[in-house]
């Protein structure tokens, strides 16, 4: 009979790493935006706690997921993601790829001055994206098929690709599309000094690194101001505090690891939040076996997976606010498969055990996980517990608050529980499935899934890129490359003097997603 979590792990209840916003009225969780109309009215302080700040302003080093908010306050991008995920204008007015896919056109506007008096134009475009590139930061990938920028006037840029990259203009909606002045470009001072032409500036004099991120409305804006005349960006890696916060007006709305939470914030009558979205579960980077020798057997990879129960982590830790499934491709994707949700790996410890046995581990396994401060030590217990049970110890590598990510994309480690977003096919082919993907850190390579992936970027419509991509999704699920656990529930919580709306396919709502409400 299976055990049961003790029940002093649930009092830690977490897990998660980027979380999407949705809201609704009387505390009820809702998929859509808050309740209430949205008010045009003007001034006034948004306070929003976090649990992770940027180490840098430069847009070339910027992350993404939890980190957005901090860049879309200062930089503008070249392009716009509304709450639901269509592209609309922002530096650049319109864009159109050439016959082939190979070139994409931006029309720019003329218009836009940043905050140290210089004018955007085409040449800012070529000088961010190949600053961008050659600083090869944390989201370096998004730009890996750009060949050149050509400028030819002012208004006009085009970016040259290598080879078609389906996923180009939704990455210039994130870092890949944060404009600097260009005599910030690449300079010492911008990592502590954004110069950017966005809706705010960074009031250095009321910022403490480490505590809280003070900005104040750009006077010179070039588009419609947002709500607030500041905003305040709060640290709080204590998710008790963080709640308290939340509960004692203190912050207006705030990101929440915890499912627990949730509970919480229902019943001091605020606004609960969220949507499913992530993926959460293990990544294991090392198919090769060149850090993990048994890694590069798949019967050992398969037994991790049929060795997690699955079911059990998602009740007891998530509160049942999610999906079990071995897939890392999210359900608007082309690549999901219903059937991929259950059917692969369920948990089954006797299967685990005859696998293991089969690749010459009868006798056990060793590993070692590194444990991030920003989930749920339960989650890493009941891990490490379900493997015991088949036979295989593990030890634990503890990091501090923002050293894990660093650590695992440098390639320090062959297995890692992380949670990710998965916005569309390309875009996680290109973050967890290529040889250059960011979440490929030890540079995996396989011919079928090479393959697979090319006919996917130059196939001629969707249902022909459908098919490719499902194949794809199939033949790593079956390799086990991951041991996804579940799509899970976020949890945002704010309270009711905010509108905010649902950012779809993004981690935290985007900076013009708030608003007071009436």
């Amino acid at each position: 009979m299976r055990r049961k979590l003790k029940v002093g792990l649930l009092g830690a209840l977490a897990g998660v790493l980027v979380l999407a916003l949705a809201a609704c009225g009387s505390g009820d969780t809702n998929s859509g935006s808050t309740s209430g109309s949205s008010s045009s009215a003007s001034g006034g302080v948004l306070r929003l706690g976090g649990f992770i700040e940027p180490s840098s302003f430069d847009p070339a080093l910027a992350q993404e997921g939890n980190y957005i908010p901090f860049y879309q306050a200062v930089y503008d991008t070249l392009i716009k993601r509304e709450p639901d995920g269509k592209l609309s204008p922002m530096l650049a007015t319109k864009w159109a790829y050439n016959a082939d896919n190979t070139g994409l056109t931006l029309t720019l506007r003329d218009d836009v001055t940043f905050t140290d008096g210089k004018k955007f134009d085409s040449s800012v475009v070529k000088k961010n994206i190949e600053h961008f590139k050659a600083a090869n930061g944390p989201q370096a990938t998004l730009a890996v098929d750009v060949k050149s920028v050509e400028t030819p006037d002012a208004t006009t840029a085009v970016i040259v690709l290598s080879q078609p990259n389906p996923s180009l203009t939704v990455a210039l909606t994130n870092a890949l599309g944060f404009m600097a002045s260009p005599d910030a470009v690449g300079s010492a001072a911008i990592t502590g000094t954004p110069v950017g032409s966005g809706p705010y500036t960074l009031d250095k004099a009321n910022t403490v690194v480490g505590s809280q991120y003070t900005y104040v409305r750009n006077p010179k804006y070039w588009g419609d101001k947002l709500p607030y005349a500041s905003v305040v960006m709060m640290v709080l890696t204590d998710e008790t505090a963080r709640l308290n916060a939340l509960k004692s007006g203190q912050i207006n709305a705030a990101v929440f690891q915890r499912p627990a939470s949730g509970t919480e914030i229902k019943a001091a009558g605020l606004q609960l939040l969220g949507q499913e979205a992530d993926w959460a579960g293990l990544m294991l980077f090392d198919r090769n076996g060149s850090m993990q020798p048994a890694f590069a057997d798949e019967r050992v990879r398969q037994a991790l997976n049929f060795a997690i129960d699955k079911e059990a982590i998602l009740k007891q830790i998530y509160l049942g606010r999610g999906q079990v499934t071995d897939q890392i491709f999210g359900t608007a994707t082309l690549a999901y498969e219903k059937k991929l949700d259950t059917s692969r790996y369920a948990y089954d410890p006797a299967k685990a055990k005859q696998l293991l046995a089969a690749a010459g581990y009868a006798s056990g396994l060793t590993l070692e996980i590194p444990v991030s401060p920003a989930f749920d030590p339960a989650i890493y217990t009941t891990l490490i517990q379900d493997w015991s049970d088949v036979g295989i110890n593990v030890t634990k590598h503890e990091y501090g608050p923002g050293e894990t990510i660093p650590a695992l994309v440098s390639g320090k480690h062959y297995m890692a529980f992380m949670t990710l977003f998965t916005p569309n096919d390309w875009t996680t082919i290109n973050q967890a499935l290529t040889p250059t993907a960011t979440w490929n850190p030890l540079h995996f390579s396989d011919p079928t899934a090479a393959d697979l992936v090319q006919k996917i970027r130059l196939a001629a419509d969707d249902a022909a890129r459908k098919g490719y991509a499902q194949q794809l999704n199939e033949y790593i699920v079956d390799q086990a490359w991951f041991a996804p656990f579940f799509r899970f529930e976020q949890t945002y919580g704010a309270d009711k003097k905010t509108h905010v709306e649902l950012q779809v396919e993004q981690a935290v709502p985007s900076i013009y997603n708030y608003s007071p409400a009436s």
